[in-house]
Parts: structure tokens; C-alpha cells; sequence
């Protein structure tokens, strides 16, 4: 075993592969730019070596710099995590000839199925069901535009060398392939410096399920089971569940044998994810759940509601899906695998109860795999939420900021799943209060892992989990993850990729806690602070003026406060009244109801008129931010005796969302331009945004050019009135 290894990678997965090192004994060495020079990452191993900028192509991408660090530091052997090398032939070829241990599989593995066409050609001759699909090596833009033709639309154009939901777009009208094929294209040489592309037949409700292999240096290779990973958005996942819901023992071993053989094929070593899409459609009670192969006729049928699946302690070749678990036939295809550890291991660490970082480091020390197919076991079920830095309400836009708050639930960090009590909630986060999240690197912040009996039990001990997980200072997904979790479709899990703009209506732009109660933990939270203040100048003797004090107190009659709050984009005034007895009153939109608070150990007990909660209230600002058991919201204070200003809107302004970099500009001096077209492509936290026009009007002048790195609120364009 090694006593030492580097760490290639940041963020949350470098501090999960330390925890594992550290508890075998094995020191370690992280790597850092500049942008993480104090992160999390850094302080978890024991020593650190600097590689360069704060771009990842300055940094993380830089081998050469790695592979130096780990020969000054005396590391035996790197570990590449997932992202950045981690699927990198070249790195993996260039540890070997620097006498270092890549804790991956065999470059000759990565480079098969490294190009999603090659992978697909070798799954073939394998005898793994494909999608029905271009994969040639041709890729002139007309021969592409006549493939998509011939297959039919909808089709889903994929980087040959991509992942992650990089370099990938849906596409249901020829006349819009070109536009799709291009933007891939860029997007694909951005991200992995090879525009090539293949083209397949867009699967309707697919569902994503991955299998979880292994295999060593002996020839030994098994199955961990497989995950549900069909909750996504922008082809990125969201939640993960493993087992998936529905599964019967019979497909649970075809697919997992699938995958084997596909690792066979390669001569895999290592952690390795084979992912398919699984094309759904309605059943009968009668029939089996899954099928290899296409499916057969296209008859309509009842299909029953899904009832939560449990996992069993039995094995795997005996275990059985809940009583009335029910997903919909059809047939199963390779999509890619994925050749590294995934974001989403630990669910199948949760269920199986081992530790995949440990079974990585065994066999890439030369030692067989800790446990053969026959002795593997599921264990209940878990759930993984990716807990993100971006608005869900405005198309997952990304967010950057400092992490002001950062409270997690109680739960465990990266431990081995299912051992007691106490690992039913884990926290993989590579983030501490206080740390921001930059635009170098992607907006996940923390994953979020819950584990039960059942997935019933499961599924409320995540909405627990995440009504506990309070984050200010950057806007998140955490409310957006709760009400998926809430959703018909995931509590029924009826599931397929296409779930979240299936259940837009109750995913997006809910408000759960209300101007009323959001209201009253705002006033209970400024409250406390002044009486918090006025007992510290009490308790060190110093003189408070009897008429600053805000308590309302007056000899006779009621009293009254006011408080100004902007709420979902309205201003409103609330009045707060004091009785000659002490009590409170809150008059709210006309609503006059009795107010009461208390601090407690977690949060503020607020009364108002018949309700009453629990409060966590944060201030930041003039922002207000308050979480609930329904919810998390927030509000603005307004200082009403502040002078308004000129506050008219500057029309005509387009601005950059969040930091990044100019793609394209699709417009010029002098275009006339409508509604909603599309003006420019800017590229930030690994993705592209496309900025469209507010108006009609005419582009009076381009203020940067394509390449140019912009600041969050810089004006890119300006637009005047036709």
C-alpha cells in the first residue's frame, strides 16, 4: 500500500479522498491555485504545493506542474478525483513514465472509451444494446445536418469527448440543427479541446440508471449495483437514488453484467460507471419492468402508480423489489462510461457499505478487490441532492458570493454509508462559512446524502435534511431541491429526465413561508438584536438615552412602530403596535393579528394570531433571510427615512450576469434587433449563457469583443429604441 499520494483535483471530492487516506494511514499532498489558497482542501492534508493560476487551464490542467509536485513531495502515487485529468490518457501515460501510481484505470481504458464513438463501436462488438445513432469520425456540418435527417427528430447531439452535460443539445427541428451543432462545437473545444460530435436518436422519457463497476489487476471485475440519476437539468444531475426505484433482481443482473462485460472490454482497472438510458413506457401489472433490446409494439397501456422502493439485505441475484414498485417497460441502451469515480458514489457507498476510495487505493496498489459479486449486499436506500450556488428561477443561472452562513444538519463526513444511526445524514462539502464560491471552478457547493430503510424514509429524512441546510451570502438550489423532492413525480417516482419541466408548475418560483410569517421573523430578529444590545450597554454601566429605547413603552394609551420591507418585488408597510400590557400586535397588508417571539436554543419561536414557528433569521445587509420548516424567503429592510434618489431604470443596458467570458457576439452596430433574439454567448462556470435582447431597437454599439473577460454588471452592448 502506498504511504503517501497527491491529490490532483480540489473542492469536496479532494477533502473526501484525504478522510479515506488519512483513516488507512496514508499522508497526503493537495495541490492549490490561487484562487484556492486558502481552501478547504488545502488545510485537510498534510502538505500543500502551489501550481499556478486561478484558471483551471493555469492550474488544474497542468500535469506537467502536477506530476512535479508529486515527484518533490515523494508521492507514490496520484489520485486524480473526477474533472479536470481524472479522464486525461495523456496524464494517466505521463504518470506511468514518471514512476508514478495513477489511481485510475490504464490509459488504453480512457482513450476507448474516452470518444463516445469509439466507445459505442467497442460496446458493439461487446454486444451492449446502443442507441440508434451517428458515430462516424466524417464531421462536415452538411454530411452531420443529413445523419439527423435520417435518424429523425427529436436527436441529441453529444461531444465525442465530452461529459458532465458539456458540449451536449437537444435538437426537435432540422431548421435548428446548425445553430445546436455550432454552439456544441464551441462549447466542446472549450471544454475538452476536440469539436467532434456524434448524433443519436433523442430517447422520449428516458430514464438515466448507471451501474457502479470494478475491476483490478487480477482480472477480477464486479457490480455495485446501480443508481437512478434521471432528476437532471442542462443534462447535469440533480438527485441520484440508489437502488433505483423499481428495479427487479432479473434486470438488476442483466444490466450489471452489461456493464461488466463492457469493462471487460477495455481491460478496465479501477472505479468505473457504465450509464444507460432506459426508454420508458406504460404496463401492465403482468410484465417485467425493464427489457434489453427495443422495445416491442407500441401499444398504450395502464400504467400504476409507483410505489417507494425499499432495498434488501439480501443478495443481489435474490432481492426484490417493494410490493407495487412499478416503472415502465422498455428497452436499455449504452449511453457512455464514465472512466473515474463519480460525484455520486456515495449512495453506493451508502447502500453497500463499503468505501469506493479505499477499493480505488487497494487495487491500484496491486491488491484484488475487497469482495467478489456473490458477497456484495444492498442495504436500504439513499438519496444524493447536489446542493448548487445558482438561481433555479432564472434558468439555473450560476452564483458567486461568499458564504456568510453556511448551518448543515446534523450529519456525518465522508464515512463509510449505513453504520448506525449516525450516518443517515452525510455532508460531502469542500466549502467552510466564510469561503466563496468563485466563477474558475463549477457552483457546487456540497452534496447532501441521506440514507433509509426504505425510500419513503429516505425521501423525508432529505426534506428534513435540506429544511436544516440554511446558506446566505449567494443564491442556491436548496428550495428548488425541496420542492422536487415534494413533487408528485419524485414522492411516486415516476421518473425520467424529463421531470423537472414536467413539474415546472410546483418546481419554480414558489414562495412556502409567506409576507405574514416572513414578516414577523424579520421584526422578532431586530427585536432580539436591540434587547441584546441594550442589555450589553445595561450589564457594562454605560448610558443608554431613555428615548432611543425601542420597546414602546408609553405612560398611557398604545403605542406604535413602523417597518418597511420589500417583499417578492413589493413594497410593504407593516405596523407594529404595543398595548398598555406589553403585548404586541402586527398589522400586515390590513391584517392586524397578535405577535409574540422567544429566543430558543435553534432558531426564534415566533406566535402570530394562531401560528406559530420556529425561525432561523438571518441578516445580511438590508436583506432578510428567513428558513422554515415550509421554506426558506427572504425580504429587504427599507430605511424609510432614507431619501429614494433617482432610481429610474436606465433603459437600453445589457448587462453580464455573473463573471465570464465573451463567446460571440450574434448582432453588430446597426442591427435591428426584436424581443427575445439572441444577442451574445457568454461562457462562465463551464457553461454558456445566451444573453437576449429586453426589446425591439437597434444595437448602438458593441463594448467588448469575443475572448474579452467580463465582470459581473459590465455592460456588453448597447441597445436605443427603433
Amino acid at each position: 500500500m502506498f504511504n503517501k499520494i497527491l491529490i490532483a483535483n480540489r473542492g469536496e471530492i479532494a477533502c473526501r479522498v484525504a478522510a479515506t487516506a488519512r483513516r488507512m494511514a496514508i499522508k497526503t499532498v493537495a495541490v492549490y491555485s490561487d484562487a484556492d489558497a486558502n481552501a478547504k482542501h488545502v488545510s485537510v492534508c498534510d502538505e500543500a504545493v502551489h501550481i499556478g493560476g486561478s484558471s483551471p487551464k493555469d492550474s488544474y490542467l497542468r500535469w506537467e506542474k502536477i506530476i512535479a509536485a508529486a515527484q518533490a513531495t515523494g508521492a507514490q502515487a496520484i489520485h486524480p478525483g473526477y474533472g479536470f485529468l481524472s479522464e486525461n490518457e495523456e496524464f494517466a501515460q505521463a504518470c506511468s513514465k514518471a514512476g508514478l501510481v495513477f489511481i485510475g484505470p490504464p490509459a488504453s481504458a480512457m482513450k476507448a472509451m474516452g470518444l463516445k464513438a469509439e466507445s459505442k463501436r467497442l460496446m458493439g462488438l461487446a454486444g451492449v444494446p446502443l442507441v440508434p445513432g451517428y458515430h462516424g469520425a466524417e464531421q462536415d456540418a452538411a454530411l452531420l445536418q443529413r445523419e439527423a435527417d435520417a435518424i429523425g427528430y427529436p436527436v441529441l447531439i453529444k461531444a465525442s469527448a465530452g461529459g458532465g452535460g458539456k458540449g451536449m443539445r437537444t435538437v426537435d427541428r432540422a431548421e435548428d440543427f446548425a445553430a445546436a451543432l455550432a454552439s456544441c462545437q464551441r462549447e466542446a473545444i472549450n471544454s475538452f479541446g476536440d469539436d467532434a460530435v456524434l448524433i443519436e436518436k433523442y430517447v422520449q422519457r428516458p430514464r438515466h440508471i448507471e451501474i457502479q463497476v470494478f475491476g483490478d489487476t487480477l482480472g477480477n471485475y464486479v457490480y455495485l449495483f446501480e443508481r437512478d440519476c434521471s432528476v437532471q437539468r442542462r443534462h447535469q444531475k440533480v438527485l441520484e437514488e440508489a437502488p433505483a426505484p423499481g428495479m427487479t433482481p432479473a434486470l438488476r443482473k442483466q444490466m450489471g453484467e452489461a456493464a461488466v462485460a463492457a469493462a471487460r472490454a477495455v481491460n478496465y482497472v479501477g472505479a468505473g460507471t457504465v450509464e444507460f438510458i432506459v426508454e420508458t413506457r406504460p404496463r401492465t401489472d403482468g410484465d417485467e419492468q425493464f427489457s434489453a433490446g427495443p422495445p416491442q409494439g407500441n401499444e398504450v397501456r395502464r400504467e400504476p402508480k409507483l410505489a417507494p422502493s425499499g432495498g434488501s439485505a439480501a443478495p443481489a441475484s435474490s432481492a426484490k423489489a417493494d410490493p407495487g414498485a412499478v416503472a415502465s417497460v422498455g428497452a436499455f441502451y449504452f449511453m457512455e462510461m464514465n472512466t473515474r469515480l463519480q460525484v455520486e458514489h456515495p449512495i453506493t457507498e451508502a447502500i453497500s457499505g463499503q468505501d469506493l476510495v479505499e477499493w480505488q487505493l487497494r487495487v491500484a496498489s496491486g491488491q484484488p478487490l475487497p469482495l467478489l459479486q456473490e458477497q456484495l449486499r444492498i442495504s436500504g436506500h439513499a438519496i444524493e441532492a447536489r446542493i448548487c450556488a445558482e438561481n433555479p428561477d432564472k434558468n439555473f443561472m450560476p452564483a458567486t458570493g461568499t458564504l456568510h452562513v453556511y448551518e448543515l444538519p446534523d450529519c456525518v463526513t465522508f464515512e463509510r454509508g449505513n453504520i448506525g444511526s449516525s450516518a443517515v445524514v452525510r455532508v460531502d462539502s469542500g466549502v467552510r462559512q466564510g469561503d466563496a464560491i468563485s466563477p474558475f471552478y463549477d457552483s457546487m457547493v456540497a452534496k447532501l446524502i441521506v440514507h433509509g430503510d426504505t425510500r419513503a424514509q429516505a425521501l423525508a429524512r432529505l426534506d428534513v435534511a435540506l429544511a436544516q441546510t440554511h446558506i446566505v451570502g449567494l443564491n442556491t438550489n436548496v428550495q428548488f431541491l425541496r420542492n422536487v423532492v415534494q413533487s408528485r413525480s419524485f414522492v411516486e417516482a415516476d421518473l425520467d429526465t424529463g421531470l423537472i419541466p414536467r413539474e415546472e408548475a410546483v418546481l419554480f418560483k414558489q414562495e412556502k413561508v409567506g409576507l405574514a410569517l416572513a414578516v414577523s421573523g424579520a421584526i422578532a430578529h431586530t427585536l432580539l438584536q436591540e434587547m441584546a444590545l441594550e442589555a450589553d450597554l445595561a450589564e457594562k454601566s454605560l448610558w443608554l438615552d431613555p428615548w432611543a429605547r425601542r420597546d414602546g413603552w408609553r405612560s398611557h394609551g398604545p403605542s406604535t412602530r413602523r417597518f418597511d420591507f420589500e417583499f417578492a418585488g413589493v413594497v410593504h408597510v407593516v405596523q407594529m403596535t404595543t398595548l398598555h400590557d406589553g403585548a404586541l400586535q402586527l398589522d400586515v397588508a390590513g391584517v392586524s393579528e397578535s405577535f409574540s417571539f422567544a429566543a430558543v436554543t435553534h432558531g426564534i419561536d415566533v406566535h402570530l394570531g394562531e401560528r406559530r414557528q420556529i425561525l432561523n433569521v438571518y441578516k445580511s445587509g438590508a436583506a432578510v433571510h428567513i428558513f422554515s420548516a415550509q421554506g426558506a424567503t427572504q425580504l429587504i429592510t427599507i430605511d424609510a427615512l432614507a431619501h429614494a434618489g433617482d432610481n429610474q431604470a436606465e433603459g437600453g443596458r445589457l448587462t453580464a450576469p455573473m463573471p465570464g467570458k465573451v463567446v460571440s457576439f450574434a448582432v453588430k452596430a446597426g442591427d435591428k434587433v426584436r424581443t427575445g433574439q439572441a444577442l451574445a454567448v457568454l461562457d462562465a462556470m463551464k457553461m454558456e449563457h445566451t444573453i437576449s435582447s429586453p426589446m425591439d431597437g437597434v444595437v448602438a454599439e458593441l463594448l467588448y469583443a469575443p475572448g474579452d473577460q467580463v465582470p459581473e454588471g459590465a455592460e456588453l452592448l448597447k441597445l436605443v429604441t427603433s
